[in-house]
């Protein structure tokens, strides 16, 4: 069975993970026979967001925790895992993948990844793993690679996301929601999921086709 590892932000379109997108990929993943292996940072959140009203609100959440709601419980700590333990690497989105994974919603194109985000996506591709990236994580991968290799990815069609995109050293390329984006020669496949969906069947059209095609090469 393979072992596919599922990043997560929190839990929240607003603040952490894109509840659909994550919930579609563990589906996905598991009607194709792969087990998931949930994981997230032990780190607090940028911020917390009311998702009934919009609006910031007081207090702190830890991301760890707030994506073991997701996970039901089963979730690692990301510093604990290593690319030896998994065959392949998949990064829902959410606005928690720009402000908890990274600091694209506050920094754009200057941003920084994570640490351990930045660790283990460097060591799946020094071991020839695929990675999938949805929705607005793929500012993630372009931010880890693009000072060495020029990844093609896509976030849908979202002029200013794709502008820094290609500032960070990356390709982008435009897709339609349903369909995925594959750099063969870097194993990385992305698809829009929820930048571009106005339905959840179609982000799990996407999010569906990228979780066979990383399983294809895994």
């Amino acid at each position: 069975m393979k072992r596919v590892g599922v990043v997560l932000s929190g839990c929240g379109v607003y603040d952490g993970s894109e509840i659909h997108e994550a919930v579609l990929t563990l589906l996905a993943l598991d009607r194709a026979g792969a087990a998931a292996v949930c994981m997230a940072p032990d780190v607090d959140q940028a911020h917390v967001i009311d998702h009934l009203t919009g609006e910031e609100a007081d207090g702190t959440r830890n991301v760890l925790i707030e994506s073991a709601r997701i996970a039901r419980g089963q979730v690692k700590n990301i510093q604990d895992v290593t690319a030896r333990e998994l065959d392949a690497l998949i990064l829902p989105g959410g606005y928690g993948a720009a402000k908890n994974l990274s600091t694209f919603a506050f920094k754009g194109a200057d941003c920084t990844v994570h640490g351990d985000v930045t660790r283990l996506v460097k060591q799946m591709h020094q071991a020839g793993k695929p990675i999938g990236a949805m929705c607005i994580a793929p500012v993630a991968i372009a931010r880890i690679f693009g000072g060495e290799l020029r990844v093609d990815l896509t976030i849908g069609s979202d002029p200013e996301t794709a502008e820094a995109i290609e500032r960070m050293g990356a390709r982008h390329v435009e897709s339609p929601v349903t369909e995925i984006v594959v750099d063969e020669a870097n194993k990385v496949v992305s698809t829009p999921a929820y930048m571009s969906a106005k339905t959840i069947s179609e982000a799990a059209e996407g999010i569906g086709k990228l979780v066979t095609a990383v399983l294809a090469r895994a």
